[in-house]
């Protein structure tokens, strides 16, 4: 291959998988990090350690919500069916620690914030400006349970309603780009596609290819020629300057 010239061969092969979000760094994952922990502590902190099934209810369903996004992410790769699967389970898991945390407040009757609450604003601000689990840690032993519901209570709200709108958007993609079946489809038509475009194109390149052969072969015809003129011109001079010689060397002796 001379220099400056590229490989014209090789056709690249459509690929099928799909380009996810990193799942860490969607905000509503962080936020269900944040709400499984604080589930763990609130249950270790204001619920029996034994004999209350809700403690086991409701680290679970925190947990639920929190790996169905992971899991969800990951199966997206390869399937838009198993990502809006797994993320509406997700989002239901939280939807049961939602329940629980209201039940939590409701049979001790302990208030449910609302914004006609001077306490509501502050802690909306926070929970929606705050993802990072260190910023909530440090007051996890100061919290009271009110406090520590209501926080939980609005995380679970947060996440519901930016699970929903991502959702939304999945249930798009989906209706626009069709399930891994589609995507294969569409992956093998493209390839077949660049075959074909690739054949054509050589096919539409050996008229012109055997031209040059052909003006190749014509003017190393005429070399060739030329060449074996020269050489019997040369073989004749040659023979001359010897016969030449030779009779010179005769009428010297």
């Amino acid at each position: 291959m001379r220099q400056g010239e590229q490989q014209e061969d090789a056709i690249e092969m459509p690929g099928f998988f799909r380009q996810v979000t990193n799942w860490k760094e969607l905000r509503f994952y962080q936020k269900t990090e944040v709400l499984y922990q604080l589930t763990y502590v609130f249950c270790e902190r204001f619920l029996p350690k034994y004999g209350d099934r809700t403690v086991d209810q409701m680290i679970q369903a925190a947990r639920s919500g929190k790996q169905n996004i992971v899991e969800g992410a990951e199966d997206g790769k390869m399937s838009n069916e198993m990502e809006l699967k797994l993320f509406n389970v997700a989002r239901a898991s939280i939807g049961e620690l939602r329940q629980d945390f209201g039940d939590y407040l409701k049979s001790r009757h302990l208030a449910i914030w609302t914004p006609a609450d001077e306490r509501f604003s502050p802690m909306q601000n926070f929970t929606k400006t705050h993802n990072v689990l260190s910023d909530y840690e440090p007051f996890f032993q100061r919290w009271s349970a009110e406090e520590m519901a209501n926080v939980g209570l609005t995380l679970c709200y947060q996440v519901d309603v930016m699970m929903n709108r991502y959702l939304k958007t999945l249930e798009e993609t989906f209706i626009k780009e069709g399930g891994v079946k589609e995507r294969m489809h569409k992956a093998r038509t493209e390839f077949r596609k660049q075959q074909d475009n690739r054949r054509i194109q050589l096919e539409q390149t050996v008229p012109l290819l055997q031209q040059q052969l052909a003006a190749a072969q014509e003017e190393a015809a005429k070399w060739k020629a030329a060449y074996e003129d020269l050489k019997q011109r040369a073989i004749k001079a040659y023979n001359s300057q010897q016969k030449i010689i030779e009779e010179l060397k005769k009428k010297l002796l």
